[in-house]
């Protein structure tokens, strides 16, 4: 989730090569190194909407301040946008000085905090082994999953292995679905909340079982016990800094209002076509992502039955004037769109789609009376 460069790494992979020289495969820490995990606060770029979370290693003997960070990626990827969609780009392991790690931040405005894990010198060391064995090697590249594998559920899986179970589990909002987790981190990028209620699939709609969020993680570790004692020490803040939430004269519900209300004042059947064309290209969209991209989040979306590809036949029979399938088309996608509503009553996502669902109901009940006249009665 936090956007690095590879050069950034640099200084950090020398001082680690450096010492393994100097010892062989592993790093030896002495006695007084802290290991910790860090957690980023949100920011409003895209990829850190949701926070970020690493983990830093200080061993003030060694002259070592690291942090090992599983949400990088390089923009220079051959076909990039291609692969983010299709759900192959490679993310990686990187490292940085702390240093360099908090001045991001504080360039960013965002808040950092520092949760140090309360391990034994032996555990310490395992995970620190762990962290170069993957940074320096091939396994520091791995497929990134928007909920499976990212930089917070990275984090998770190499801290518990090195404890050996599944100690850290997730402790509040186990109730909920991730779609219902995710909803309020959009706050003040309307638009981007209201794109990925509608292109998510049924996946999202699962209770939010696993840890996938920096502050899901950060609050479990707060509760979360290990051989009888607390996993992790009092949280601390490195940073502190109130989220500023955007203002936009486009990008907030005001537009979206008021260009669905201008479809149902204006009573227009171009405007209707228009506003039933763009519904059938998005639905098209959605179905050509879930099938090409290996994202399990954007398969299964019943979202189609408001964005229906089935509305460009509607459409086609409309302009060759074929009055008994133009009606047809109509009911049948009325009828959609009773299913999806009753679908969707308890759905996290309901009431940003409800003007939408609004809207296509007048409009394709004027299709409907526009059509129906001719339709012969046969009793």
């Amino acid at each position: 989730m936090k956007k690095v460069l590879l050069q950034k790494t640099l200084f950090s992979l020398l001082l680690l090569l450096s010492f393994t020289i100097g010892f062989g495969q592993n790093v030896p820490l002495s006695k007084y190194a802290k290991i910790s995990v860090i957690t980023c606060g949100l920011g409003n770029e895209t990829y850190s909407y949701f926070g970020h979370t690493a983990i830093r290693v200080a061993d003030p003997i060694n002259n070592l301040d690291v942090v090992y960070n599983y949400g990088a990626f390089d923009f220079r990827t051959p076909n990039f946008v291609a692969k983010f969609a299709k759900g192959d780009l490679q993310y990686f392991v990187a490292a940085h000085s702390f240093p360099d790690f908090i001045n991001d931040y504080t360039y960013e405005k965002r808040s950092v905090f520092e949760q140090e894990l309360l391990l034994s010198p032996e555990l310490k060391q395992k995970l620190f082994d762990k962290l170069n064995t993957v940074l320096l090697s091939e396994e520091r590249y791995y497929t990134y999953k928007f909920i499976d594998k990212n930089c917070t559920s990275m984090v998770v899986d190499v801290i518990n292995s090195t404890l050996g179970g599944n100690v850290i589990v997730k402790k509040e909002d186990t109730d909920k679905t991730y779609r219902s987790v995710l909803f309020p981190y959009f706050k003040g990028h309307f638009y981007d909340q209201l794109g990925t209620s509608i292109i998510f699939g049924t996946k999202v709609d699962q209770l939010a079982a696993k840890i996938f969020l920096p502050f899901e993680l950060k609050n479990s570790l707060d509760q979360t016990t290990f051989q009888s004692h607390l996993l992790a020490g009092k949280s601390k803040t490195l940073l502190s800094f109130k989220k500023e939430t955007p203002t936009s004269w486009w990008n907030n519900i005001y537009t979206y209002l008021f260009i669905l209300g201008f479809v149902v004042l204006v009573h227009n059947k171009i405007v209707d076509k228009i506003y039933l064309l763009i519904l059938s290209l998005m639905g098209i969209f959605f179905v050509s992502v879930g099938f090409y991209s290996f994202h399990q989040e954007l398969a299964m979306n019943y979202n189609v039955l408001l964005f229906s590809p089935l509305l460009l036949i509607l459409i086609f029979f409309s302009i060759v004037k074929n009055k008994r399938w133009t009606y047809r088309f109509a009911v049948l996608h009325l009828i959609f769109l009773v299913v999806y509503s009753l679908f969707m009553i308890n759905k996290a996502h309901f009431l940003i789609v409800l003007p939408m669902i609004i809207t296509s109901g007048f409009v394709l009940v004027r299709v409907v009376i526009r059509n129906i006249k001719r339709i012969p009665i046969i009793i």
